[in-house]
Formats: C-alpha cells, sequence, structure tokens
C-alpha cells in the first residue's frame, strides 16, 4: 500500500501546530496502525528528522493510551482502540490525517500525545471508602443481584481512553464518570459514601474544564468498549437524590 499521512504536529504546549504531510509506500494490510507509525518514525530516524510522538502502551486494546483523532474520528474508522486498528481498513492510495485528542482539559504535551491525568483526578475525587469494614468477608457473603453485578461490570469495562471527549462537540468527559459512578454505585462496598462520591467527581469533572453534556451521543458511539450511553441516566440519578437529600 502507498498512503500519504497528515500529521498534527506540535513541539510542545505552546508551540504552533502545523500539518506535515509523509508519503509511505509498501505499507501492509497486516499491520497495525501503530505499526504503520512505527515504519515512518523508522524513516524519519534515518533521515535525521524528529519522530511523531504517539502513545501506546498495551497494545492490546485494554489500557487505552493509544488514542489518536484518524481522520476525523476518535480511534479511526473501526469502533476499536487505534492500537487495535488494522491498515486493512484503508485503501491503497488513501491519505490519512492525525490528530491528539482536543480538549482543554488535555492540554498536548507534544504532536499526538496529550496529558490525561485529568482523568486521574476525577476518580481521585471519588475517595476511598472510609468506612471500617472489619474482616474480609468470605467470598459471595454478600450477594449482588444479578442485573446489578452485569451493569456494574458493564460499565467497568471503560479504560479511560478519553475517545468519549476527543469526540464530543462539547468535550464532555460525563460518559467517562458517569461509568466511574455507575460501577460503584451497584456494589455493597460503594454504598456508603455513594452520594458523596458523585458530587465530588462531578466538581473535580468542572474543576478541570471539560464541557457540559447535551445528551448528543457521539460518546457512546465511539467507545471502544461499548460504555452504554444509560449509565449517564444513572449519574443523574445519584445526583439528584443526593442535592435532595442534602439540601
Amino acid at each position: 500500500m502507498k498512503i500519504t499521512l497528515r500529521v498534527m504536529r506540535q513541539a510542545g504546549p505552546d508551540s504552533e501546530p502545523r500539518l506535515v504531510a509523509y508519503e509511505l509506500v509498501g505499507i501492509s494490510e497486516d499491520m497495525s496502525f501503530l505499526e504503520m507509525l512505527d515504519v515512518l518514525n523508522e524513516e524519519l530516524t534515518e533521515r535525521g528528522e524528529d519522530p511523531v510522538a504517539f502513545d501506546s502502551d498495551c497494545r492490546e486494546g485494554i489500557c487505552g493510551m493509544c488514542g489518536i483523532v484518524i481522520n476525523g474520528q476518535a480511534h479511526g474508522p473501526e469502533r476499536t482502540t487505534t492500537c487495535q486498528l488494522h491498515m486493512r481498513s484503508f485503501k491503497d492510495g488513501d491519505t490519512i490525517t492525525l490528530e491528539p485528542w482536543r480538549a482543554s482539559a488535555f492540554p498536548v504535551i507534544k504532536d499526538l500525545v496529550v496529558d490525561r491525568s485529568s482523568f486521574d483526578r476525577i476518580i481521585q475525587a471519588g475517595g476511598y471508602i472510609s468506612v471500617n469494614t472489619g474482616a474480609a468477608p468470605d467470598a459471595h457473603a454478600t450477594p449482588v443481584p444479578k442485573a446489578d453485578a452485569d451493569r456494574a461490570f458493564e460499565a467497568a469495562a471503560c479504560i479511560g481512553c478519553g475517545a468519549c471527549v476527543a469526540a464530543c462537540p462539547n468535550a464532555s468527559s460525563m460518559l467517562f464518570t458517569a461509568a466511574k459512578v455507575t460501577h460503584l454505585g451497584l456494589l455493597p462496598q460503594g454504598q456508603p459514601e455513594r452520594e458523596a462520591r458523585v458530587v465530588s467527581m462531578l466538581q473535580q469533572q468542572d474543576a478541570e474544564g471539560f464541557g457540559g453534556c447535551t445528551n448528543i451521543g457521539e460518546c457512546a458511539a465511539v467507545c471502544p468498549k461499548e460504555i452504554p450511553l444509560d449509565v449517564i441516566s444513572t449519574l443523574n440519578a445519584d445526583l439528584g437524590k443526593a442535592l435532595v437529600r442534602n439540601k
């Protein structure tokens, strides 16, 4: 395959971004998208040019660090993580534009790498379970209804990649925050501070500069782990209860 890459290059957080075109030939359709970027960087290094900075770790679709906006779509044309995207999803002669996640709460570090530590601070705002739980209970000592267990597991699948923020016109992180709130709120150990948790996490979300949710649904449409949109309804229900009880 022969492809043209248009990559958003940015030397640092305060530098001006610019689109730079690169041509690659001999790309196999069996390559992963990140392997293709490795080929590009090998060529740039051989020419004495600065390689394109991009983030990745597991390359198995479980950590989400690889997130890139590809031709205007978070993670690209397939509903998967960027590292699990393969070049067979593109055609010979294609032009592919690569950009980082664009959100004020995700400042660019360099090129395609952004700082997503705002997600960590939202999780930290949820706090720990502070009540004395005593000794560890025996396995299955506390029954959890299967519907609740399944829903909690579904929400817990969120890997915090940030595709929801990148896809949302408002750069909202509501799907991410709602997934964390829903996961904890459905389990027995999440009950003691359920109401305080949702309030604290939403306050931190706002403090980080994420936009508000207007129920557009782009977040769920691009989520590689298929977190359902209605976890936001669960968050809103928990928030409503917390506000009513703490007037």
